[in-house]
């Protein structure tokens, strides 16, 4: 009996998110009373495999292969899967990002399994084993019910302490036969964005709207950002106003995030925009309208015209940088 985590890399090399996902991983073992195995396929540094100890896992399964380079979604599965069987996993928990979303389903298929995607904490009961989860676009919570022998939870980013423990994991490094036929993905070409913070990475993200009033406007926001070590983002609108570019663009039908801080400047808080921030641990909201959407999903917020509040917020960021 066990529960296992897959563990993601990204150049051999471990995130917040993973150990989010391994902090959370170990306690919901703890509440189980069984063993916690991370599971991390493709080239680690022992160095690194070592370090998911510290967030007290007590196993970790280390997979190289030739054939597991590229992230397949299919060969991921049957891999995962096997492993799972094979430590009698009755729980598998991923991360909720497009990874996670993408192994679940499949996941769930092979191993006959239930699917609580997008908790945010650890299970309210584990006999019977119900799982917390924000629906309607974080505006209410569910309590779901998962009833089959194996579990698949997908942890949704920043709801969740890393939490540091003394203890030392083993580390298991075992050989799997991964046949060509199985591997569908060919990566032609790899094309990788410099001298930016990626929106998906970022903790602190500064985004505009529409009450930034023209494109011309973003010198400020995008100062602001760099103030901050942040990056930037924005409202559909904008983007489609052709004002800033697309993979900038938050929400429903552009990126989900989760950052630490969420600045929302002159951006009206349509559910679909807030669909995409919500799981932001901190929203602070500036716009002239006191009955804004945004608001009510803001934990700080300012009433006033984003284009005079702005560059008040960047000049305090810069007396804070002299100092």
């Amino acid at each position: 009996m066990s529960v296992i985590t897959f563990v993601e890399n990204w150049e051999g090399k471990f995130k917040k998110l993973t150990f989010e996902l391994v902090s959370y991983t170990a306690k919901v073992a703890e509440m189980l009373n069984t063993t916690s195995i991370a599971l991390s396929i493709g080239s680690v540094e022992s160095s690194e495999l070592d370090k998911l100890g510290n967030y007290g896992v007590k196993k970790v399964i280390h997979i190289d292969n030739d054939n597991l380079k590229i992230l397949d979604n299919q060969a991921y599965t049957s891999v995962i899967a096997d492993v799972a069987t094979r430590e009698g996993a009755t729980v598998v928990i991923l991360s909720n990002n497009n990874t996670g979303k993408a192994l679940a389903p499949r996941l769930s298929a092979r191993l006959k399994a239930g699917i609580g995607s997008g908790v945010s904490k650890l299970p309210v009961s584990i006999d019977p084993f119900i799982v917390y989860k924000k629906v309607y676009s974080g505006n209410a919570f569910a309590n779901v019910s998962i009833k089959s022998d194996i579990r698949i939870l997908t942890l949704s980013q920043n709801s969740f302490d890393v939490i540091e423990t003394p203890n030392e994991a083993s580390v298991e490094t075992i050989e799997v036969q991964v046949e060509n036929d199985l591997v569908k993905t060919n990566v032609t070409d790899i094309q990788k964005q410099a001298g930016k913070i990626l929106l998906t990475d970022a903790e602190i993200v500064v985004s505009g709207g529409r009450g930034m009033k023209s494109g011309d406007n973003w010198g400020p926001l995008v100062e602001m950002a760099d103030l901050l070590g942040a990056a930037t983002a924005c409202s559909r609108p904008v983007s489609d106003e052709g004002w800033r570019p697309h993979e900038e663009h938050t929400g429903q039908t552009g990126k989900i995030i989760s950052p630490n801080l969420y600045f929302a400047l002159g951006i009206s808080g349509a559910t679909q925009h807030i669909a995409g921030v919500s799981a932001s641990k901190y929203i602070v909201a500036v716009n002239t309208d006191k009955d804004a959407p945004v608001f009510e999903a803001a934990q700080y917020g300012i009433v006033g015209d984003a284009m005079k509040v702005l560059p008040k917020l960047v000049e305090a960021l810069r007396e804070i940088k002299s100092k």
